[in-house]
């Protein structure tokens, strides 16, 4: 063999050495970088909406990527089975309640499924178990959210405009108020006159609360009543005697109709008296005739007295009234 041939057979076993070494450090540099030597746990979830998700992307768990997506199918009538593989040194740390949801990697990176929560009350994930899926809102979802409510502002802008409107004419009762003086005054003056009902009514409040402290102070009458059962029992006798005495005087009354009644018929003296002109003479005249005989009979009886046939009768009398008086002095 030539001496150039050598020199290219040797160029040629250099560069197969240096491209079999290359070769190999990458199979390692992509197998540490994807994990492909590690051992590993395969969970899964079922998404409505992978919004964009494809296999190779990675799974986090704490702001740390723990796996990747291995395999995406359709499953049911719209929904998406999702099989993931985690790696078996993050598979203690996760727990079979936690939930998976679809993030973003960076602001506009590739999608990601995001594992969050769970507990450590509960069992950790083991091979192929199933997460459930946090609902979250794409970005559909806030568009048209955004959406609703800028025709719900809308709706809000129009109606303050004509509201507004409304009121620039002295329409209603805001209306009114700002265009009527009148009103204005008036509602002004109803504030004021409330205000001073409040004044006068905390007033009221405050005098009452001294007058009921007065009322509850120690051996105040109140107090006596309602504390002192012989005063009570003392009131309540008072009053017992009270309503006899007023059911007398009302009986008293009633006497006093009755008779005031009879002195203004004819049927009694008394009221022949008031009420009968002629019985009243008449009444008159015997008191007279009574008064003129009892005169005269004085005079017979005087007469009498002097009378020789009676003179020795009355003398003999007026002596034993003298006999009897000495006596009785004596005694």
């Amino acid at each position: 063999m030539d001496r150039p041939d050598n020199r290219k057979a040797v160029i040629t076993g250099i560069f197969l050495s240096l491209g079999l070494v290359v070769f190999v450090l990458g199979v390692f540099t992509l197998g540490g970088s994807q994990k492909t030597f590690a051992k590993t746990v395969h969970i899964n979830a079922v998404f409505n909406d992978v919004n964009g998700l494809k296999p190779g992307n990675g799974v986090w768990f704490s702001g740390v990527k723990v796996g990747t997506i291995t395999k995406m199918r359709f499953v049911g009538i719209a929904q998406v089975f999702v099989k993931l593989t985690v790696d078996q040194e993050a598979q203690q740390f996760i727990h079979d309640n936690a939930q998976v949801k679809i993030g973003s990697d960076g602001l506009i990176g590739n999608k990601i499924i995001v594992i969050e929560g769970g507990n450590a009350q509960a069992p950790i994930i083991k091979e192929d178990d199933t997460l459930s899926v946090e609902k979250e809102l794409s970005t559909d979802d806030i568009m048209k959210t955004f959406q609703k409510n800028n025709e719900n502002l809308l709706a809000i802008t129009s109606d303050f405009k004509n509201l507004s409107h409304a009121i620039l004419q002295g329409k209603g009762t805001v209306g009114a108020l700002l265009a009527d003086s009148t009103m204005a005054l008036n509602l002004k003056n109803a504030i004021r006159n409330l205000q001073t009902t409040t004044q006068t009514a905390a007033q009221l409040a405050g005098q009452l609360d001294v007058f009921a402290k007065k009322m509850n102070t120690k051996g105040g009458l109140t107090d006596n009543l309602l504390t002192d059962t012989t005063t009570f029992n003392k009131i309540r006798a008072a009053l017992g005697q009270l309503q006899k005495a007023t059911t007398n005087a009302n009986t008293l009354v009633d006497n006093l109709n009755t008779a005031s009644k009879k002195l203004t018929t004819t049927d009694n003296a008394l009221g022949v008296l008031l009420n009968d002109p002629k019985g009243a003479e008449q009444v008159r005249t015997s008191l007279n005739n009574l008064q003129k005989s009892s005169v005269k009979l004085n005079d017979d009886l005087e007469a009498a007295q002097h009378n020789f046939l009676l003179k020795g009768y009355f003398k003999k009398k007026a002596k034993a009234q003298e006999d009897s008086l000495k006596n009785a002095g004596g005694k």
